[in-house]
C-alpha cells in the first residue's frame, strides 16, 4: 500500500533531505580540503564529485518514498520545483527548503523589494472595535423590546421594593477600604477599582484594593494627594503587585493587566506632555480645545509621574468607551461603569444579574444575545434618565429576590414570597435541583402587596 505524502510531509521530507545532502558535503570537506584549481587533477575532482553524490543518494534511499517516483514538484507548498522563480525563492527560504543543496538567501530588503503578495505580513490586523460594539444602533434592529413604557414600569416596580434609586450629583471621596464599582472622582482610580472587582465578591475585591494601598501607599501631598501611588504600583516587580492583590483572587491575569494598563497610561501621560510642552497643534482633539490653565495642570502631573486619566472627562461618551477598552483586561462592562460612575454618563452596564433579567423580560432576544451586545441594544432602547437607576435596581433585584437569583428554584426558601416583576417575566433555563422552572402564572392585577409588604 503505498503511502499517502502530503504537503507537510513532502515539505519535511525536502527539508531533511536538503540538511543531508549538506551534512554529507562538510563530512567531505572536513576529510578532503579543498585544492585550488591549478593543482587538483580532474580524476581527483571526479572521484571526490562521485563519492559525494553516491552518500547523498544513499541518505536519499533511507527515505521511504512510494513507487514510481513523483515529481515533488506538485507536494511541496507554494508548487515548489526545480525551476524557482524570485517568488518562490522567498517562499523556499520561508519554508526552509534548499535548491540543489545550495541555500537560497535573500535578505529581508530584497523580499519587501519584490512587493510580492507572498511577503504580506502574517500578523493579525489589531481589530478597530475588538467587542464589535454599535454605538448609536442596536444589533438587534427588529426586535422592539424594551419600549420607554415598558422601563418606566419595571424601575416602578422595583423601587417599591429596594427604593428609590437617585445618581449623586457630587462624586464621593474615594475609600481606601471598599473598591465599589468606580464611583470615585479619578478615572485610572475607578478604572482599576472597577478591575479589581470583577469576577469576584466585593469582599474579595476590597482586600485586593488594600493589599495595594498597604504595600504601596498613597499621595500624601501634591498633585493627586489621597489618590493610591500608581507609579510606584507601575514601576514595581509584577511579584510584587501579584502578592498585594493575591487575597482579591484571579491574581495572576489581574497583576499582569494592572502593570500593562499603567505602562501605557505612563506613556500616554508623557507623550501628551511633550505635545502641550511644544506647542504643537497636533494631536488628541481635547489638547487642542484645552484651557492654558488645564494644560499646565496636565503636565505638573506628566512631571511629578502622577498617572491620570482624567483627560478623558472631556471626551464624548462613545469617544471614552473606545479609549478604555483599549487597555487590556477592560471589556465593555468594566468601561461602562467608569462611564455610568465616574464620568457620570447615562451608560446602561450590563453584568450577569442584569443580563439574566433583561433576558427574562424579553429585553433582548434570550437566544441570540450575550451581555455585549445586550449592552449595545439596551444602551440604544433604555431612556438615558433611567440608565443609573435601572442598573442599579436590577443587581439589588438579582442579587435578593427568591426567584430572580442566579441560582434558585421551586424549592428554594423564600420562593412563596413572589416577585414584584412575576408578571412580566419568563424565567427559563436550569435552576437549584436541576428542576427547570415553567413561565409563571401570570398576575392579573400588577397592584399585588409584593414580598415586602409594599405594593
Amino acid at each position: 500500500m503505498e503511502r499517502r505524502i502530503t504537503r507537510s510531509v513532502a515539505a519535511k521530507e525536502a527539508a531533511s533531505l536538503a540538511a543531508a545532502i549538506k551534512a554529507s558535503g562538510e563530512e567531505f570537506a572536513t576529510k578532503w580540503p579543498k585544492r585550488s584549481s591549478e593543482n587538483e587533477s580532474p580524476d581527483t575532482q571526479s572521484s571526490l564529485e562521485n563519492n559525494l553524490k553516491t552518500i547523498s543518494t544513499s541518505k536519499l534511499h533511507k527515505i521511504k518514498r512510494p513507487a514510481p517516483k513523483i515529481d515533488i514538484s506538485d507536494e511541496l507548498p507554494h508548487n515548489l520545483g526545480s525551476s524557482i522563480t524570485s517568488k518562490q525563492k522567498t517562499n523556499a527560504m520561508h519554508w526552509g527548503v534548499k535548491e540543489g543543496g545550495i541555500d537560497v538567501k535573500i535578505n529581508r530588503a530584497q523580499q519587501y523589494a519584490t512587493n510580492e503578495p507572498a511577503l504580506k505580513s502574517t500578523k493579525k490586523a489589531k481589530k478597530a472595535n475588538p467587542y464589535r460594539l454599535t454605538p448609536g444602533s442596536t444589533p438587534f434592529p427588529d426586535w422592539p423590546q424594551p419600549t420607554p413604557e415598558a422601563c418606566e414600569e419595571v424601575s416602578r416596580l422595583l423601587t417599591t421594593v429596594h427604593g428609590e434609586v437617585v445618581p449623586p450629583t457630587t462624586i464621593p471621596e474615594p475609600s481606601l477600604t471598599v473598591t465599589g464599582c468606580g464611583e470615585v472622582p479619578s478615572v485610572l482610580d475607578a478604572l482599576i477599582r472597577t478591575l479589581l472587582s470583577g469576577a469576584t465578591s466585593g469582599n474579595n475585591s476590597a482586600l485586593a484594593f488594600n493589599g495595594l494601598v498597604q504595600k504601596f501607599g498613597v499621595l500624601h501631598a501634591g498633585i493627586g494627594k489621597g489618590s493610591v501611588n500608581w507609579d510606584a504600583v507601575r514601576q514595581a516587580p509584577l511579584k510584587d503587585v501579584f502578592e498585594a492583590i493575591k487575597s482579591g483572587g484571579l491574581a495572576d491575569i489581574k497583576s499582569k493587566n494592572l502593570k500593562a494598563i499603567l505602562d501605557m497610561v505612563h506613556k500616554e501621560n508623557q507623550e501628551r506632555r511633550e505635545i502641550l510642552v511644544k506647542g504643537e497643534d497636533t494631536g488628541p482633539s481635547d489638547l487642542i480645545d484645552k484651557s492654558e490653565g488645564s494644560k499646565q495642570y496636565e503636565i505638573a502631573c506628566a512631571d511629578q509621574h502622577f498617572l491620570s486619566l482624567n483627560h478623558l472627562h472631556s471626551l464624548s461618551t462613545e469617544q471614552a468607551m473606545e479609549e478604555l477598552v483599549k487597555y487590556p483586561g477592560i471589556g465593555p462592562k468594566t468601561a461602562a461603569c467608569v462611564l455610568l460612575f465616574c464620568l457620570q454618563r447615562p451608560c446602561f452596564a450590563v453584568d450577569t444579574h442584569i443580563f439574566r433579567i433583561c433576558k427574562w423580560l424579553g429585553w433582548v432576544p434570550p437566544d441570540k444575545a450575550t451581555e455585549i451586545t445586550a449592552f449595545s441594544h439596551l444602551e440604544v432602547r433604555i431612556p438615558n434618565h433611567l440608565k443609573y437607576s435601572l442598573h442599579q435596581l436590577f443587581i439589588r433585584h438579582g442579587k435578593s429576590c427568591p426567584r430572580c437569583r442566579a441560582i434558585t428554584g421551586q424549592s428554594s426558601a423564600g420562593w412563596d414570597e413572589g416577585c414584584v416583576i412575576d408578571h412580566l417575566v419568563n424565567r427559563t433555563g436550569k435552576r437549584k435541583g436541576g428542576i427547570a422552572t415553567s413561565p409563571p402564572t401570570k398576575r392579573k392585577n400588577s397592584s399585588r402587596p409584593s414580598r415586602n409588604g409594599k405594593s
